[in-house]
């Protein structure tokens, strides 16, 4: 049976006169074919070859998304060499330290400035660091390309084919080492989701992608996307979205929480400048949608509800453009109030749920009944979860990953009898949904005993605050929680989120004090990781002392 990258060369050569792959460039796209694509891989073969490369080296590729990633990633697969993808905005340090790790023979970058950044930051033996080769240096000196077959070099299942460094909300970046098998397995099932969504449309899918590929699951939707008929188009530009989702005019595309709250806050919020008569009507259309959503709606629901959709909602949605079929999201739980306002809107959002370390995906919404907003689906075709101690989620299925690059203890910490303990904290109703509830080493433990997940309720203040940047509970070790709260945030609206949200939990789970911190958090400063996850261990050592302020303080 054919593996997951024959499958792509096969398709690429069935698309040989049709759009494949394209970037944005202002108001304009730069196209590829697949007979261009396969062009550019057969060159950059060929480059590989003369450079001296052995199958099973290592090669990093740094860069922003483009069609030139594209193939130089399709090339170096197909030439048996381990594609190590880094992300064009991590710290040089961090850059460096996931090169000494890995050990690449080359550093595959898009311009000079950014590679000779990475170099720079380089303090290991000088005769292992990579050499640095510019995209435009390996497709000038290409060496003959008769001998490159379109097709790529057959692979066994057990080979690695990545290695993706995880975002490291504490301690260094793990390499993930992802297999022929780990990939070709997972392909056939988002494909099998893919096909749900789609129906029996007989035209190209059509994507937008902005998530950079070296995360996980916008590698897999790229691969997926290449194996299948689909236009792909590439975002260059992040503070320009908007106009980019509406001249690609996708079917679907991958998104995080972050992204969907901020679009429903900036909704919300420019209706809330309108005039009174549509702000009234917003109102009443809301409130009746979340009667009928509930099942309780009266015939004036059923009116409001129609009048809103004719008059806004439908004008919301027509920013996604005339083909927009489903928003997929993962990354982090995505809050059930911002589903469903995107329900109401006539969009559906499929959530999905998975770690590097499993390919990127355990469960995604089927897209042909109903979603449950709060739960991210059920397991796909092949996997096996169930909830182990402490209510950690446990996974096996041909989706695992073989083990962490030059990590053995930490492989074997996390991987027992065939299942990988994930650290996520979840729990699995009667439908079979899945809900995801925290992370183990998030867990804060006061000195009263009380073992407490802090994601929940910095969601629940969060809600209150739609100006905050972020909410980080502390109080580890302590006899009570305190927040700090991060944004252009009022101390009276925290106050007033405070008190909508304590009465609802038991006393040791309520916040006591908090402190307002305007510093953003960022990568570039430590405090998230590259996809935007808390580095909680970093934001506690950062603001170390006014956290021991509040505990100074006499709670409220």
């Amino acid at each position: 049976m054919p593996n997951f990258l024959e499958n792509i060369f096969v398709q690429l050569e069935r698309s040989a006169g049709r759009l494949v792959l394209r970037e944005i460039r202002g108001e304009q796209f730069v196209s590829v074919t697949g007979r261009e694509l396969l062009g550019q891989v057969r060159g950059i073969r060929a480059f590989l070859r003369n450079a001296g490369l052995r199958s099973g080296d290592r090669c990093a590729l740094l860069a922003p998304n483009s069609i030139r990633w594209v193939a130089f990633d399709l090339a170096l697969m197909a030439e048996g060499l381990i594609v190590v993808p880094l992300y064009a905005r991590q710290s040089p340090a961090e850059l460096a330290a996931m090169m000494r790790d890995s050990q690449p023979k080359l550093l595959l970058v898009s311009d000079a400035a950014l590679g000779h950044t990475a170099m720079e930051a380089w303090t290991g033996d000088s005769t292992n660091a990579p050499r640095l080769v510019l995209f435009d240096e390996a497709l000038q000196k290409l060496g003959p390309t008769e001998s490159i077959p379109d097709a790529s070099n057959p692979r066994a299942d057990s080979d690695i084919v990545t290695i993706i460094y995880t975002s490291g909300t504490s301690g260094e970046p793990k390499g993930v080492c992802l297999t022929t098998a780990n990939i070709s397995h997972m392909l056939s099932c988002t494909t099998e989701r893919l096909n749900q969504l789609m129906g029996q449309t007989h035209e190209p899918d059509r994507v937008f992608q902005w998530p950079p590929f070296n995360f996980a699951a916008s590698w897999i939707l790229l691969l997926c996307c290449l194996s299948r008929e689909s236009v792909l188009t590439l975002s260059t530009d992040l503070t320009k979205l908007a106009d980019e989702i509406r001249l690609s005019a996708p079917h679907y595309f991958l998104n995080v929480p972050t992204l969907l709250e901020r679009v429903r806050r900036g909704v919300e919020d420019a209706l809330s400048k309108r005039a009174a008569l549509i702000r009234l009507l917003f109102a009443k259309a809301h409130e009746a949608w979340l009667h009928q959503n509930s099942g309780r709606a009266s015939v004036t629901d059923t009116f409001w509800v129609a009048l809103g959709h004719k008059l806004i909602f439908s004008k919301i949605k027509e920013r996604f453009g005339p083909n927009l079929r489903a928003l997929i999201c993962g990354s982090a739980p995505l809050a059930p109030e911002t589903q469903q306002f995107f329900l109401m809107l006539g969009i559906s959002v499929l959530q999905a749920y998975g770690l590097t370390e499993t390919t990127a995906i355990c469960t995604l919404d089927d897209p042909t009944i109903p979603v449950e907003p709060g739960y991210v689906g059920q397991p796909i075709r092949g996997i096996e979860m169930k909830i182990a101690e402490n209510e950690e989620i446990i996974v096996r299925g041909p989706h695992i990953f073989v083990g962490y690059w030059n990590r053995p203890e930490e492989t074997a910490r996390v991987l027992h009898d065939g299942w990988f303990h994930t650290g996520d904290q979840g729990e699995v109703n009667a439908r079979g949904n899945w809900r995801i509830i925290g992370r183990i080493k998030n867990l804060i433990i006061l000195n009263s005993g009380h073992n407490i997940p802090p994601e929940p309720i910095e969601d629940k203040i969060a809600h209150h605050l739609p100006t905050a940047q972020h909410v980080v509970m502390v109080g580890n070790g302590r006899g009570y929680l305190c927040a700090l709260i991060a944004g252009a945030v009022e101390p009276q609206a925290v106050h007033s989120a405070l008190d909508a949200v304590n009465p609802g939990l038991p006393h040791y789970r309520q916040i006591r004090n908090f402190t307002i911190v305007r510093e953003a958090f960022t990568p570039d400063n430590g405090l998230l990781t590259a996809n935007g996850k808390l580095r909680r261990e970093a934001i506690n050592a950062h603001f170390a002392s006014e956290i021991n302020s509040m505990y100074d303080r006499k709670p409220s």
